[in-house]
């Protein structure tokens, strides 16, 4: 059975002061419903999700609340990759990387009248100004922040100087130009250090992985440099998990676990959609789906070949069995996912933008933070 969510493009399934806290944007009604197993699934996961849709251009978090999904949404433009450290955010949007991080000594009393709803909140905390360099994965690594190129196929790191700093390029790539030769995306980190990256395409010529995109994938060890996979469709998302990798072959909507010593990939489910976002949980693995809009870009992939309807949404897959054990689906508004996280040990997530004035009201030190609200400023007298 499916239980049904809907809300305005500011917040799911949650009250209208949630919804104040969010930047104003055109009114988009998006709708969303999850299969009883999935939200039996969500009740009993020791944290919550947070997932990011370029498309619709949306920061969301899916946590349980009382008996519940609770459902939140906030404006951001273009939210790519998203990474999760201890107590903070990476979040890349179209021309910048933010970072935040959370202050939980304010987020039961976010909301005054709801206090206790929420027990992390998220506050933006630092920006780089990056420019459209069209990031995708980011990661939190020993040597600070790196994140996926695209444009300049390369790995980059943050800059206080510059809008980059080029870290690493495929030995395919003969020159770090704004060109998006192979369209570099996804990052997996291993050990505190950049491991594998996945590009669409060993191309070293302006957008020369399209010509074959259906077929041209491949999966890069960053240390060596060597391609260890190829024959991929638009790959995504590698990750290391429980001394694995796991990574998205988007285009054929399949989850893949790559053996290194073997130098193969085994298939462990299929999905009726374009896979895109990837995140481990033990033994259970969330995959983002879309649906394919753009078809000078995304047509003639075999998903399509095998599916007549795909779906936009999340799906957990038990990875010993590779059986589907429930998916969360947008039904309007939202047809494309690009990154989900995971967040241990919260249930009920708030994220705020730089928009929002209770950014400006949230106060934090090491030992200590404070709300300024207008109803608690001690204002001084003339003259004092």
């Amino acid at each position: 059975m499916l239980s049904s969510l809907s809300a305005d493009s500011r917040a799911i399934s949650s009250s209208a002061e949630d919804a104040a806290f969010s930047e104003r944007a055109p009114e988009t009604r998006i709708v969303c419903q999850s299969t009883e197993s999935f939200s039996q699934w969500l009740s009993e996961l020791s944290g919550s999700l947070i997932l990011t849709t370029y498309q619709a251009g949306k920061v969301m978090t899916l946590g349980w609340r009382r008996d519940q999904a609770s459902v939140l949404m906030r404006q951001f433009t273009k939210p790519m990759g998203l990474a999760v450290g201890p107590g903070k955010l990476a979040l890349a949007t179209k021309d910048e990387i933010t970072l935040l991080a959370n202050a939980p000594l304010l987020a039961s009393d976010v909301l005054p009248d709801q206090r206790g709803k929420y027990d992390a909140l998220y506050l933006p905390r630092a920006t780089y100004h990056t420019g459209d360099v069209n990031a995708h994965d980011v990661a939190f690594t020993d040597d600070g922040l790196w994140f996926v190129n695209s444009r300049f196929s390369c790995l980059s790191g943050l800059s206080k100087d510059f809008s980059f700093v080029p870290r690493w390029k495929p030995r395919f790539i003969s020159d770090i130009v704004p060109e998006d030769r192979c369209h570099l995306n996804g990052l997996a980190v291993v050990d505190g250090q950049p491991k594998y990256v996945t590009a669409l395409g060993e191309t070293d010529t302006v957008g020369g992985w399209r010509q074959n995109k259906a077929s041209g994938g491949v999966l890069i060890d960053v240390e060596s440099g060597d391609v260890v996979l190829r024959g991929l469709s638009m790959p995504h998302s590698p990750r290391w998990h429980q001394g694995r990798l796991w990574l998205l072959n988007s285009g054929a909507g399949e989850l893949l676990c790559f053996d290194p010593a073997k130098g193969s990939a085994g298939v462990v489910c299929t999905l009726p959609a374009y896979l895109r976002g990837l995140c481990l949980i033990g033994r259970f693995a969330v995959v983002g789906m879309c649906q394919i809009r753009e078809k000078h870009i995304f047509g003639g992939l075999p998903v399509q070949q095998r599916h007549e309807k795909l779906l936009s949404g999340l799906a957990v897959i038990d990875l010993p069995t590779g059986k589907l054990v429930g998916t969360f689906e947008f039904t309007a508004g939202c047809t494309e996912i690009y990154d989900v996280q995971y967040l241990p040990g919260v249930r009920n997530v708030n994220v705020l933008n730089q928009a929002d004035n209770a950014v400006r009201q949230a106060f934090t030190a090491p030992d200590f933070s404070y709300w300024l609200r207008p109803e608690n400023v001690i204002y001084e007298q003339p003259g004092q």
